[in-house]
Parts: C-alpha cells; sequence; structure tokens
C-alpha cells in the first residue's frame, strides 16, 4: 500500500441518518479514516453506530462544520463526486484517475472526496471550492448513485490504487506546502476585488469569469508561497488604484 494519507470524506448537508451510516461504513471498509459533515439535518452517533456496525472509532473522530469552506480549509485538494453535466469548463475525471490524483496531492497535504445532498447534490458555488469534479459512468437513464453508492465507488477506486501505485520519486529537499483551501479562497476574493478595481469585468459576467480563473488557478496546481504572491499582485493592483484616489473598488 502506498504511504499516501487517506482523503477526507465531506458530506455536505446529508439529509437521512441511514445515507450518513453507509458512507461511513464503506469508508471504513476502504479504508477512509476521517469523516467531516457540513450542517446535516440530523446526527445522532449512537443510532449510526446502531446501523453501521464497528464504526465507533470512525465516529468518535467525525467532525460537524457549518460550512463546505470550514470543512476544507486545511485542504490542498478536493474532488467532488457529482452526476450533473455542467456548462463550466471543469475538470473533470473518472473514479479511477480521481483515485491516482487523490494519491499523488496527499504528499502535499490533506486531500478530500466531496460528496453533496441527496436529492440534488452540490451548488456551483460548492464545486467551486474543489479543484476537479469525479462523474461515475451510469445508465444515461437513470445517472444518479445513492450517496453511500457513489462514496463506495470512488472509496473502492482509491483504496485499489494505493495498493496498486509504484513507488514514487524522492520528493525535492527543498519544497513550500501545497495551497490549503483557505489560501485559495483568500487568493480569489482579492483577485475578485482587484479586477473590480480595474474595471476588468465591463459587460462580461463576474461569476463566470471568476469560475474560469479559478479553474486555471487550480489546474496550475499552486503551492502555498506561489498563492502568497499572486494574492500580493492583487492586493497591490487595489493599492495602486487607491493612490491614484480611485473609488473604493467594491
Amino acid at each position: 500500500m502506498s504511504g499516501a494519507a487517506s482523503p477526507v470524506l465531506i458530506l455536505v448537508e446529508p439529509q437521512d441518518l441511514v445515507n450518513i451510516a453507509g458512507a461511513v461504513r464503506v469508508a471504513k471498509n476502504f479504508g477512509l479514516e476521517r469523516v467531516r459533515l457540513v450542517a446535516p439535518r440530523e446526527y445522532d452517533a449512537w443510532r449510526i453506530e446502531g446501523i453501521a456496525h464497528n464504526t465507533g472509532d470512525m465516529l468518535a473522530r467525525l467532525a460537524i462544520v457549518d460550512t463546505l469552506a470550514d470543512a476544507l480549509a486545511d485542504c490542498v485538494w478536493a474532488a467532488a463526486l457529482t452526476a450533473r453535466q455542467r456548462r463550466a469548463k471543469r475538470t473533470t475525471l473518472r473514479p479511477r484517475a480521481a483515485a491516482a490524483e487523490l494519491i499523488a496531492k496527499a504528499a502535499d497535504g490533506p486531500v478530500a472526496l466531496v460528496a453533496g445532498r441527496e436529492d440534488k447534490g452540490l451548488t456551483n458555488d460548492e464545486l467551486d471550492r474543489c479543484h476537479a469534479l469525479v462523474t461515475i459512468p451510469t445508465n444515461p437513464d437513470h445517472r444518479s448513485l445513492n450517496l453511500a453508492h457513489a462514496v463506495g465507488v470512488q472509496c473502492y477506486e482509491w483504496w485499489l490504487a494505493c495498493h496498486e501505485a509504484p513507488q514514487g520519486l524522492k520528493p525535492p529537499r527543498r519544497r513550500a506546502d501545497a495551497a490549503t483551501g483557505d489560501q485559495h479562497e483568500r487568493l480569489f476574493a482579492d483577485w475578485e476585488t482587484a479586477l473590480w478595481a480595474v474595471d476588468f469585468f465591463k459587460t462580461r459576467q463576474p461569476e463566470q469569469v471568476m469560475r474560469s480563473l479559478r479553474e486555471v488557478l487550480f489546474r496550475a496546481d499552486l503551492d502555498g508561497r506561489e498563492a502568497t504572491l499572486l494574492r500580493a499582485v492583487a492586493l497591490e493592483v487595489v493599492r495602486y488604484q487607491q493612490r491614484r484616489g480611485s473609488e473604493d473598488p467594491l
């Protein structure tokens, strides 16, 4: 098995204890150790363990947070499970390719597998916080999988890839830590402010521009120093405009 740490399984606003239990159980089956719930509709560890037997250790480590941003704050890379097709250009992977990326990125820090609500999945804003989307091939006439089933497919691929992954190259002696989710969100917020400051948007749709910018920077695979540098550029753009006497960009 590779030395990569297991992904954090993040369930966004899960609605049913049975589905939470199923996801926790299958996560343990395939070696995932950490689960985070974002604003679950209900949570009862005793009842969940009654459904998902022998998962008390998983539930003892389980964390409940208010937002997906909180759940991803320490993560350097995240993959989101989704069945819906998206018009925006996004990095989209099949489960096997996503498993390989989860293993590779785990060398830089915590990685996450994100799954959405049972009835409507993840919003576009939530998908924006993830570096890649994962789609599981299914019957086109019945695409949507049960939450725990979808999690199980991806966890299985991760487990299989861990056992088959060859030894990677020795990392460089000096390397910066990968940029975390929190660093990315600060970077995007400051760049949006900078683009307003130079009147970049004009007739463009700010939401679409920022979504494209996110995708480009996610593909760049920034480390923490690079994210800090790009954020400093954006901050200096705003300060320069202010020194010239421009109005508040917001």
